[in-house]
């Protein structure tokens, strides 16, 4: 473990960020309070996209064939532009220590068999911004009881008095992490899909309300992948559970679309996974380290069309996977840690500029590589928080960013970048506040 320090790098992180904003003064990465947009909501633009602090234009959109139209600013290997940020989310980072800074890219499990004081230590040592509820919690009260101790420690020393995000798997079917008294049972996404896309959309929003009441304020949901008829059910993470709105990707798009929107207006969060898909893939890679390698993906792939729309959605977390995609990259590594998948397709030509979050960052899949390298390839690649399923990882990936950060101003960028890219969410979330 290395030393940290309390008044580090983070001022020249941002000092260093702020240069490539269009439009940002870089002292302090900050404005004055004439320029702070207002915050609490999130306003839907014309084209049905978000507007305020987390832009996206230049996102591409599905062609009426279903494939993706490549974004006009976008193009191979492109790196993403400027970050777009309110002026109180950069205020917000040029006040975070550096630790505080880097937990702002974690996010941890919270197993439902842990006592409630279990990440206490975490949040307060490590400065960890964001939990995710797993292992399956029952009854609406004790989520509600949990989510508000959690929030209790999001104190001034441990985040700057930011809120945490507290995001659930919440898909329906077999995959909902909330159950019982206070918690409908949606259905799963392929019955989910024979409903219009304004019922969806209706039921959505109230599933969303119910997360919202307890404290939850993101849904890692809904699933993008597109499974295609042929594989079905031999396709062992989505197809075998019916997670798929369906097999092709007009189908897809609608349902997702539908059921992404109806989050947002119930005050939740949504997000799209597992980008690029993992419709063709054989194997888990939650579990297995073969079987997970998609050979038909191509920049040209119909199925990025419903990532595509739920961008132009506004989704504020797309979420990337730990399968190989040779035909998006040549050298076969995995999505999560691959630049001209994370930076050039998604970031590029889809015009995406939000937040990218990992699969599990300690899946099988992954798991031979040291958690220090993890996080520093992820980060390279494009991608900001990193979702891990064992606490004890985080210390480790802190350190390892800590110390490139410090070595390297070009990494330090990176990281600067994905820190903004996190405290713009939760502004447009209504987390942040400057008022």
């Amino acid at each position: 473990m290395i030393s940290r320090s309390t008044t580090s790098v983070l001022p020249r992180l941002c000092a260093v960020v702020a240069v490539s904003l269009a439009g940002l003064v870089a002292a302090g990465c900050g404005g004055g309070a004439a320029d702070r947009p207002s915050t609490g909501t999130t306003s839907r633009s014309p084209s049905g996209g978000t507007s305020g602090t987390t832009g996206t234009s230049g996102t591409a959109s599905p062609t009426a064939d279903g494939s993706v139209a490549p974004s006009p600013s976008g193009s191979a290997g492109a790196t993403a532009g400027p970050v777009t940020a309110g002026a109180c989310a950069r205020e917000k980072a040029a006040a975070l220590t550096e630790e505080q800074a880097l937990g702002q890219l974690m996010m941890v499990a919270f197993d439902t068999a842990a006592p409630r004081t279990a990440l206490d230590d975490l949040i307060a040592d490590q400065h960890v911004g964001n939990v995710i509820y797993l292992g399956g919690w029952d009854g609406a009260a004790r989520v509600k009881e949990t989510s508000r101790h959690l929030q209790d420690q999001a104190t001034d020393a441990a985040t700057a008095g930011i809120p945490l995000l507290l995001a659930a798997d919440q898909e329906g079917g077999e995959v909902r992490q909330l159950r019982g008294d206070g918690f409908t049972a949606p259905p799963s996404a392929k019955v989910q899909a024979q409903m219009s896309a304004a019922e969806l959309t209706a039921a959505a929003t109230t599933w969303a309300r119910e997360l919202r009441a307890v404290g939850v304020n993101v849904n890692l949901a809904p699933v993008t992948d597109t499974v295609p008829a042929d594989i079905g059910r031999a396709n062992e993470p989505i197809g075998k559970f019916g997670r798929q709105y369906g097999s092709d990707p007009a189908t897809v798009t609608r349902a997702s679309t539908a059921f992404l929107e109806g989050m947002i207006e119930g005050g939740v969060m949504g997000t799209v996974k597992h980008f690029p898909g993992l419709g063709r893939v054989e194997r888990n890679t939650d579990f297995n380290t073969t079987g997970i390698t998609d050979t038909v993906a191509t920049r040209d792939d119909p199925f990025l069309a419903p990532f595509a729309a739920g961008v132009k959605a506004g989704a504020g977390l797309v979420m990337v996977s730990s399968a190989r995609y040779p035909g998006l990259d040549p050298t076969k590594t995995q999505a999560m840690f691959s630049k001209p998948i994370i930076d050039g397709l998604l970031r590029g030509r889809l015009g995406y500029d939000g937040v990218v979050i990992t699969d599990d960052i300690n899946a099988r899949a992954v798991r031979s590589i040291p958690a220090a390298e993890r996080a520093m390839t992820y980060l390279e690649a494009g991608g900001d928080i990193l979702l891990t399923g064992d606490p004890e990882s985080v210390e480790p990936m802190i350190d390892a960013l800590a110390a490139r950060a410090r070595a390297d101003e070009g990494f330090a960028t990176l990281v600067g970048a994905s820190v903004l890219r996190v405290l713009a969410l939760k502004e447009r979330m209504g987390l942040v506040s400057c008022i």
